[in-house]
């Protein structure tokens, strides 16, 4: 079935590109946390979207589709316990090894081995969008979840303009091929087998109500500004290149803030209880839009 070769597909991909121990080690070194590159900088604006939830000692995640073990670590390094998983876990290992991560296991999304409730939150960051069905994923990491699941994507920006929603629904009626022509990524694909899913708010407002889930929170960012010619460049204001990326970063997240575009990616926290006060607050102030979800008055919320 194709589900099943596209996850092949995904699962052969870092060994294709990084055959060796050897080269997984060096691809890990030059990705370290500690360094002040580039990518690492676009990388925390991803991270620094969870922080709110870090606030409370104690709490055990699970990151899904976590390859390097780079989100496992972030969390670890904010005191918290983090088991990475991914299809394919020769890179784990080698994170393992080299003391980036600790605990991390083979995990299909759409069938984690994992009991109903046995992580505080489930962290899925740049892997939904691989998902060849990724509706199976979101209820398998809501159901091994106890407090919520974070997924962080690119945002479908259609969603988010109702005009050009419009005049895309005009030309599709005056004739369909306009609408290749001005929705180019209509239907776009990556060249490891997936179709981009990208998601919307609107479509988790539907799956929270749909199971009787208390509350959701949003958050739009602008991280995506990585090119292979940025690699090794750093993160300073020395950095002719960092300062490009800088001010399209400025201007990105003013415009998002007028609510003249939407941001390039989407931070959705689906919380399966109600999340405590001071919670509610540290989102507000990292500038989260919450959103409550009516109980369903037919069906009690337990």
């Amino acid at each position: 079935m194709y589900h099943q070769d596209s996850y092949q597909k995904h699962e052969n991909w870092y060994n294709t590109h990084f055959p060796t121990d050897e080269d997984k080690a060096i691809h890990l070194e030059k990705n370290d946390a500690k360094t002040q590159s580039l990518n690492n900088w676009l990388q925390n604006i991803f991270f620094s979207c969870i922080d709110p939830l870090l606030n409370k000692a104690g709490q055990e995640w699970l990151t899904v589709g976590d390859a390097y073990g780079f989100d496992a670590q972030y969390i670890q390094a904010k005191g918290q316990k983090a088991e990475a998983s991914d299809l394919n876990t020769d890179f784990l290992r080698i994170s393992h090894q080299n003391g980036i991560i600790g605990n991390y296991s083979a995990q299909n999304a759409e069938s984690l081995s994992f009991s109903d409730n046995t992580f505080d939150y489930i962290l899925c960051k740049e892997t939904y969008h691989h998902f060849p069905r990724p509706y199976a994923a979101l209820y398998e990491m809501i159901r091994v979840a106890k407090k919520g699941i974070v997924i962080i994507e690119p945002q479908d920006p259609v969603t988010k303009m109702p005009l050009l929603l419009g005049v895309l629904n005009i030309l599709t009626k005056l004739n369909s091929s306009f609408t290749k022509k001005v929705w180019k990524n209509r239907f776009s694909y990556e060249p490891v087998g997936n179709f981009v899913y990208k998601i919307s708010e609107r479509e988790f407002e539907k799956f929270a109500a749909g199971l009787n889930l208390p509350v959701i929170a949003f958050k739009e960012i602008n991280p995506n500004f990585y090119h292979q010619k940025l690699e090794g460049l750093t993160a300073s204001p020395t950095e002719k290149q960092f300062r490009k990326v800088s001010r399209k970063k400025r201007l990105l997240d003013m415009l998002v803030k007028l609510s003249i575009i939407p941001g390039q990616v989407l931070s959705v926290i689906v919380f399966k209880e109600y999340p405590e006060s001071a919670v509610l607050e540290d989102l507000k102030d990292q500038q989260y839009k919450i959103v409550h979800i009516p109980k369903n008055p037919y069906i009690n919320r337990s």
